[in-house]
């Protein structure tokens, strides 16, 4: 399937961001949007050409000019009134949507009377916490899952057009059942989120005290929660009973927690054993999470380096990698307050963790 042209409609971070990845392989691309500046801003971002709908009930595009592929990137609860509009003008050949939820705007669409045969929805699990185009990265989609929830109704050709999609923009295609897709993001990506926000809230009351010792822990746990509550709420009330079951059963989880952690301060010594079960099951599922590439997880050294907070010194760091011939599988920065330096954490194969702290002292580097 070529796709020559295609159609972005709600131009975001997600729409943006494929049409980013779309206009670097050469694919012509149409944005449109509700929200005139998101699509001046796209488009001055490089990310295509402003689309003029065709207006009149009974207008519609000819066929000469129809896209390729419409991708349909507004909120789960708008994405079937959007594919009805987007059919009933004619507008492209085919049709998706890159909504994080997928059962109800099938249904919805079903119920509306749209054209399931053109039509395959998707999800790019892929996101920042940033929203809006100016977040928008070309390369967002590089080696990420993207779901695709074809039905019974679906033309093959459909599908090879949305494969194609996902191809152009880098990304692995997984072919999943809509109830399967929203049952699995409710576990990886609804309820985390939920549960990041619930820990978040507990700092908006915390004393200055508290939020002066707040380290690098905390800052992984509540990253998510900076995310739009607007755009989130529409997430949520699409998937609600899937992520009402994991909150339920995290919930269950913390009250145990909650209650032994009482009867340990109370002084039974016992109460330690279920503290640790959890806190065992957790590394157990932390360590399923698929490692670099989508393969198995992998156990990396960590090679701590002090770092000056001034320009040019990540660039000095990682130049002493490259010129020992040593991968940075990950890095992370964790700054110390009210001090100009931080500590820098490289993640390295075990085996070249002694050489790089070697080369490291070497140079002058300060390695805790």
């Amino acid at each position: 399937m070529d796709l020559r042209t295609v159609l972005v409609v709600g131009t975001g971070l997600i729409g943006t961001s494929a049409a980013l990845a779309l206009r670097k392989r050469g694919v012509r691309v149409l944005l449109a949007d509700r929200d005139q500046g998101a699509v001046r801003l796209a488009r001055e971002l490089g990310a295509g050409e402003e689309w003029q709908p065709i207006k009149g009930e009974q207008a519609t595009v000819p066929a000469a000019e129809r896209a390729d592929l419409a991708i349909i990137a507004v909120p789960p609860a708008h994405v079937a009134t959007e594919l009805l509009e987007l059919q009933r003008i004619g507008a492209a050949r085919f049709y998706t949507d890159v909504a994080s939820v997928k059962a109800e705007p099938i249904h919805r669409a079903a119920q509306l009377g749209c054209d399931l045969a053109t039509y395959v929805a998707s999800h790019p699990l892929a996101g920042r916490e940033k929203s809006g185009p100016g977040a928008a990265r070309e390369d967002l989609f590089l080696g990420r899952p993207w779901a695709l929830c074809p039905t019974e109704e679906a033309d093959p050709e459909a599908k090879a057009a949305v494969l194609r999609l996902i191809e152009l923009c880098g990304a692995n295609a997984v072919e999943v059942g809509a109830i399967d897709h929203d049952r699995a993001v409710a576990v990886v990506s609804h309820a985390p989120h939920v549960a990041a926000s619930a820990v978040a809230a507990r700092l908006a009351d915390a004393t200055d005290v508290a939020l002066g010792l707040a380290g690098q822990g905390v800052r992984d746990v509540t990253r998510i929660a900076g995310s739009d509550p607007g755009l989130w709420l529409g997430i949520l009330s699409g998937n609600a009973s899937p992520v009402a079951e994991v909150l339920e059963a995290v919930a269950n989880d913390l009250a145990d927690a909650a209650s032994a952690l009482r009867a340990l301060a109370e002084g039974d010594g016992t109460a330690t054993n279920e503290i640790t079960q959890l806190l065992k099951r957790g590394v157990a599922g932390h360590d399923r999470i698929p490692g670099k590439h989508g393969g198995p997880a992998s156990s990396y050294a960590a090679v701590q380096v002090v770092i000056g907070d001034r320009p040019g010194q990540l660039a000095r760091l990682f130049q002493v990698c490259d010129e020992i011939g040593v991968n940075v599988e990950d890095v992370r920065l964790e700054h110390a307050p009210g001090l100009p330096l931080g500590i820098a954490e490289l993640s390295v194969e075990p085996d070249a963790a002694g050489t790089l702290t070697e080369a490291l002292h070497e140079r002058g580097w300060q390695v805790p």
